[in-house]
């Protein structure tokens, strides 16, 4: 079990991570939008940093809620138009 949770530990972080590079904000710059997407945006990286300490503190279960909840962000806002992101592949649900 200990194997299984390391393991979509780092599946999840590496998701977050490849969201994190793959998402360009949709709106233009100065926008309210755009402002919403930088938000998204730093909730994401901060949970990616949350659950990168976790991991360094051997805290698998708390590591993996971070990285979830940060990728959670990130879909969320690709799903509403926050973010342009690609349409193929595994990393969002658009």
């Amino acid at each position: 079990m200990a194997a299984d949770l390391e393991e979509k530990t780092n599946r999840y972080e590496e998701l977050l991570a490849e969201a994190l590079d793959a998402a360009d904000i949709a709106a233009q710059e100065g926008t309210p939008l755009y402002e919403a997407g930088e938000e998204f945006e730093e909730m994401a990286r901060s949970y990616l940093e949350d659950g990168r300490h976790f991991r360094e503190e051997e805290d698998l279960v708390n590591a993996l809620a971070s990285f979830s909840y940060g990728h959670g962000w990130m879909d969320a806002g690709a799903r509403i138009g926050v973010f342009d992101v690609p349409t193929d592949g595994h990393l969002f649900t658009v």
